[in-house]
């Protein structure tokens, strides 16, 4: 089953489920703030894609941290960071079951889906 994580009201996630539901792509959508986020999922995606990719630095959460986390954040912090405000998570996040693709570009899902598809 393909999950989709991220918040309802997000653009690139609006952007993202219009994507999937006109290619007929059955997922589930997983909200954060609605369905919150297990430390077990966050430790998984941080073994997965590294605290890195994960952290979204362009957003207004990163910019309301606090400098000195910012600068000696490591994955120990992230991992407490994308707990406590998972709005600073890159969305959206996407499951495949076999593979997680990080933000929404339309062909990176084309060239996903046409191969599993």
């Amino acid at each position: 089953m393909i999950t989709m994580y991220g918040i309802k009201n997000c653009d690139t996630i609006k952007k993202a489920r219009s994507w999937l539901d006109n290619a007929a792509i059955d997922f589930t959508f997983h909200d954060y703030k609605k369905d919150g986020l297990s430390a077990t999922l966050v430790d998984q995606w941080l073994d997965e894609l590294g605290w890195e990719a994960l952290i979204n630095k362009r957003g207004t959460t990163w910019r309301a941290l606090p400098e000195p986390l910012k600068t000696q954040m490591d994955r120990t912090s992230a991992r407490q960071v994308m707990l406590d405000n998972p709005s600073i998570i890159k969305r959206p996040l996407l499951d495949t079951g076999n593979q997680k693709i990080l933000g929404f570009k339309p062909g990176d899902y084309e060239s996903l889906f046409n191969q599993t598809h």
